[in-house]
């Protein structure tokens, strides 16, 4: 697969081409089959040093990976449920990491930069944004593993709560 050289900078359009290109080329799994073969979601971060499919062994066509910042299961609820009510999944592995930028700042520091850099009609546009941030890592991983077992679309589900750790690339379970 092409990579831009560390000396280059390339952008996501010149990432995107070039990466496809190399990819297509080679590709030969356009047979597998919609629902995912191991009938489980993970939900992690979007956080750009996370691999889902290597650090976790996931190979293309298996499970689905859900992402959003800070492996929010509130923010990923909606594709939760697609994946177990329309594809057939039957457990949800919610994986957070350390090192998260979740951690590092609350509601009123993300609402008042907006309105630093975009302006006062760009606040307005957040004014009701929860952005889901939290202080506990591990705390959160509990959170929201017990937010996703206590809704009624989810009985019959296996869940568990895991820290990905960015440092050692070891991930542990919490839940």
């Amino acid at each position: 697969m092409w990579k831009p050289s560390p000396k280059m900078s390339a952008n996501g359009e010149q990432n995107l081409e070039h990466g496809n290109k190399a990819y297509a080329a080679s590709f030969t799994q356009g047979h597998l089959a919609l629902p995912p073969s191991q009938k489980y979601a993970i939900l992690t971060c979007m956080d750009a040093r996370i691999d889902p499919s290597a650090a976790f062994g996931i190979p293309l066509g298996a499970a689905h990976v859900i992402r959003n910042a800070g492996a929010s299961a509130r923010d990923a609820f909606r594709s939760i449920v697609i994946s177990q009510q329309l594809l057939g999944t039957t457990e949800v592995l919610v994986v957070k990491h350390t090192g998260c930028g979740m951690l590092i700042f609350d509601n009123e520091t993300a609402k008042g930069l907006v309105k630093k850099n975009k302006g006062e009609a760009a606040a307005k546009e957040v004014e009701d944004v929860d952005f889901q941030t939290f202080s506990n890592l591990e705390a959160e991983v509990k959170k929201d593993v017990e937010w996703l077992q206590s809704k009624a679309v989810e009985e019959g589900i296996r869940f568990t709560g895991w820290v990905y750790e960015v440092e050692t690339g070891k991930a542990r379970k919490i839940v």
